[in-house]
């Protein structure tokens, strides 16, 4: 321990450029643990999932250890920039407002945003459908962005997690939702709750709020960026990723 607080205190006496998180082997990431297949719990409360598996792959190729930080949706940058963990590896979409706070490394998959809602209720997604119609979405997502600059005829209803957004579709609080389509078609679609529900409308990928596809966030000027990027790079290589992305999806979720 007297090692490393000398070693950054030196650091900052002579100009140097510390990366905290390379001060141990073990990497702490940020996971959400409610967004299905992505990151959930089990009935004994492990975290499971597309991001939870990436992260240990790329922990791996980095010579890394990993341990998995559970943090709600809303306090995912803050509790990075409070160093509660070194990286949030949990669908994040790459946005020019998110990085003004923070930075990310390159994208490790990307996926458009889509409308679900009782099957046959909507023929299409324009906002003169949907005019006076409640939608339910994500609070501090490109989605609630979208949603509220588009159909500003609507009611937007923001949440703090996609399962309480669920259980007010079923439950007929809400007339639609709007989210990451793999994460509706592989999650709740895939559910009891979801048979009678449906995607209506155009896939959503309006780059101005969907940014460059989701990445690896970490604080800024973090030499960890470069690091994950080439794990990233590397996973794609060596067909890592394409065994994590076959035990969720039966197509290449990392796009074009």
């Amino acid at each position: 321990m007297l090692k490393k607080i000398t070693f950054s205190v030196i650091g900052v006496l002579f100009g140097l450029s510390v990366n905290i998180a390379n001060a141990s082997d073990t990497l702490r990431i940020g996971v959400e643990g409610a967004y299905p297949p992505f990151s959930e719990k089990t009935s004994d409360g492990k975290l499971i999932g597309f991001d939870v598996d990436i992260a240990f792959a790329l922990c791996k190729e980095m010579k890394r250890s990993c341990v998995m930080v559970e943090q709600g949706w809303d306090g995912m940058i803050p509790g990075l920039l409070a160093r509660k963990y070194d990286a949030i590896i949990a669908s994040m979409t790459i946005t020019k407002e998110r990085q003004k706070i923070i930075d990310f490394s390159k994208k490790y998959y990307a996926t458009p945003g889509k409308f679900v809602a009782k099957k046959g209720e909507f023929s299409d997604d324009k906002p003169s459908t949907l005019a006076g119609k409640i939608i339910g979405v994500q609070s501090s997502t490109p989605h609630a962005d979208f949603l509220k600059f588009t159909y500003p005829n609507s009611t937007i209803r923001e949440y703090g997690s996609q399962e309480e957004i669920y259980l007010d579709l079923t439950a007929g609080r809400l007339d639609a939702i709007l989210a990451d389509s793999i994460a509706l078609s592989k999650g709740f679609l895939h559910t009891d709750s979801g048979k009678g529900f449906s995607f209506f409308g155009e896939n959503h990928e309006e780059r101005d709020f969907f940014g460059e596809g989701l990445g690896i966030g970490v604080r800024k000027g973090d030499t960890l960026k470069d690091e994950f990027t080439k794990a990233i790079e590397k996973i794609r290589e060596n067909g890592v990723y394409k065994k994590i992305n076959d035990k969720y999806f039966d197509f290449d979720v990392y796009g074009e």
